[in-house]
């Protein structure tokens, strides 16, 4: 679980990142695109990876 809640924090970070960085940035755009992107590989190859972490950590 902290893994995964390790991997979301680019949806917390992103939108501070942005702004410092590129203070003209629309944010309608970079919002939704850091969820488009990151979550569905979070959800697709890092909970089975993570899994298999913990699985190779604990045995």
């Amino acid at each position: 679980m902290f893994a995964i809640l390790a991997a979301s924090a680019s949806y917390i970070a992103v939108p501070a990142a942005m702004k410092i960085s590129v203070p003209k940035a629309n944010p309608g755009l970079f919002l939704p695109m850091a969820l488009a992107v990151s979550f569905p590989i979070n959800i697709t190859l890092g909970m089975p990876f993570y899994f298999m972490i913990v699985q190779l950590t604990t045995n």
